[in-house]
């Protein structure tokens, strides 16, 4: 808690020195700051061309990790809304934003619009949830909601078209929805395992049907001892998994470590791909949009477990 107040007091400073700066674009475009990519996607397709967005963690950040800098602090100074995951994801800079309101930064938590009670807890964090809502394209259909709510309230002149690019987007989520489930069922269900660096996918599985272990917790600043490799390869070896992912935000070490485990038992488990878990790919690449992100992952997935 000392450590919050401290960064709160440290980013009061800065905030105060920033105060003489004019807020949001020269061009009369709402000026959007967001954590990361997948926030940056939601609000640059529901904003349009009445929004300029900046994403303060590009592809291969992790946000359970990311530390602001002080340019940072000057471009959410400088916004008109800020938008954040919530739940935790952020850590300690989470908490930092949530208290920015008090020096009349606009900051919302896009999770907010999702019942708690259907939010995932986690035995590793007492009174925590998971955040990693995203991987559940239903429940990121919620968090686009309260990401034009906002819009709306902060640009009421633009409200109609707001409303009409969020009718189009969360049309395309409904349909990307769909494309995870049928591409799941092609996967028997007894094969549908899957086994990460981190336990980032808790809520992919419940929407469509995967057992999924990860050998780190919900937030890759836990660490996994000899113990959780060994567990996990045991775990593999037993179930004949024939594949495992590393992931694009996460050194893959960890997850080299339980193939060699599990090769070390005779049985030879594939690094079936790199998957995205807390950031999303390239911009300009399929991946570095949420929908394109979402895709990749099902489709390397399917193919790993079937042996293709």
């Amino acid at each position: 808690m000392k450590n919050v107040i401290v960064a709160i007091l440290a980013l009061s400073l800065l905030l105060s020195a920033c105060a003489t700066e004019t807020g949001g674009s020269s061009n009369g475009k709402l000026n959007i700051v967001t954590t990361t990519g997948m926030i940056a996607d939601i609000a640059k397709n529901i904003g349009g061309e009445h929004v300029e967005v900046i994403a303060l963690m590009g592809p291969g950040v992790d946000p359970h990790l990311y530390k602001a800098s002080e340019g940072d602090v000057r471009r959410l100074q400088e916004a008109d809304i800020v938008f954040y995951n919530g739940l935790h994801l952020e850590a300690q800079m989470g908490e930092v934003l949530e208290k920015m309101n008090d020096f009349g930064v606009n900051t919302v938590a896009v999770a907010n619009e999702i019942n708690p009670a259907i939010l995932l807890s986690h035995p590793q964090y007492e009174d925590a949830v998971d955040p990693h809502v995203w991987f559940d394209v239903t429940l990121w259909m919620k968090a686009s909601e309260q990401v034009q709510k906002t819009l709306v309230e902060t640009d009421p002149a633009h409200a109609a078209e707001y409303e009409a690019n969020a009718i189009a987007y969360l049309a395309q989520l409904e349909e990307l929805h769909q494309y995870v489930l049928d591409q799941a069922q092609t996967i028997p269900a007894e094969k549908r395992i899957i086994i990460t660096a981190h336990d980032a996918f808790s809520y992919f599985g419940r929407a469509y049907g995967f057992d999924v272990r990860g050998l780190q917790g919900i937030s890759t600043e836990a660490q996994a001892g000899t113990a959780d490799v060994q567990d996990l390869a045991n775990f593999i070896v037993e179930k004949q998994i024939p594949a495992i992912f590393v992931e694009s935000s996460v050194p893959q070490r960890n997850v080299e470590a339980v193939q060699a485990a599990v090769q070390s038992q005779g049985f030879d488990v594939q690094i079936g791909g790199s998957l995205f878990s807390d950031a999303m790919g390239s911009e300009g690449t399929p991946e570095g949009t949420y929908i394109g992100m979402v895709r990749h992952n099902i489709d390397i997935i399917t193919a790993a477990l079937k042996g293709e």
